[in-house]
């Protein structure tokens, strides 16, 4: 998917929500509706501070709500509107879905180590990753096109959703995508737009490197 029309020097950031009590269980949400943390409302103030000063044009986030009150955060200092679109929410992982990475590999031991092999495994009988990348960057897609030369969007969304957008919007091969490591809560990705496509600027940043605590890890 390429991103580029002449050169405009867009920028995508692609932020992941704050943390929730399952993040700290290490259980696997996917599209389960959790909450963020006291902790994790902390690190979404802070992250928009530093997001602000990047004079964003726009937001959009997942209508989950750890993504939804970490965008607000951002909206509030910017006045910005959140656009929400469940295009962007986290993979759906079925039978993965509140269970903690030890129950996981004790149950469906070979199939996540399938998955860490880089085959296309349907989590817990949910969706692939090209799937959600099938969802979720032509939402991206269509809200950077929107923006005015030189623009920023941001886009607030899951772990597992922003490595495969990442993935997708840099034409990478799906069984790559494992290279993107994952992102810690409340930091984010930069995407910016050069002659041949969008270019990875940033990765995981905001922060000095703490654990990832993720579905995507």
């Amino acid at each position: 998917m390429n991103g580029s029309k002449g050169g405009r020097g867009r920028r995508i950031v692609l932020w992941r929500h704050g943390q929730t009590a399952w993040n700290v269980e290490r259980r696997f949400q996917g599209s389960t509706d959790i909450e963020l943390t006291e902790t994790g409302v902390g690190q979404a103030r802070r992250a928009a501070r530093l997001l602000a000063a990047l004079r964003p044009d726009a937001i959009v986030a997942s209508d989950l709500k750890r993504a939804a009150a970490t965008a607000a955060e951002l909206a509030v200092l910017t006045g910005l509107e959140v656009a929400h679109d469940a295009g962007l929410r986290e993979t759906y992982a079925g039978r993965w879905q509140g269970l903690t990475h030890e129950e996981i590999i004790e149950r469906f031991g070979e199939e996540y180590a399938a998955w860490k092999r880089g085959e296309a495994v349907r989590r817990g009988g949910g969706e692939l990753e090209t799937e959600v990348a099938d969802r979720a960057a032509p939402v991206v897609q269509a809200h950077a096109d929107k923006l005015p030369d030189g623009g920023t969007l941001v886009v607030v969304s899951h772990g597992g959703t922003i490595r495969t957008t990442i993935g997708r919007l840099l034409g990478l091969d799906p069984r790559s995508w494992e290279a993107l490591g994952g992102l810690t809560n409340c930091c984010w990705s930069v995407l910016g737009e050069g002659v041949r496509g969008w270019r990875l600027l940033e990765h995981n940043a905001g922060t000095l490197p703490e654990p990832v605590l993720g579905d995507d890890d």
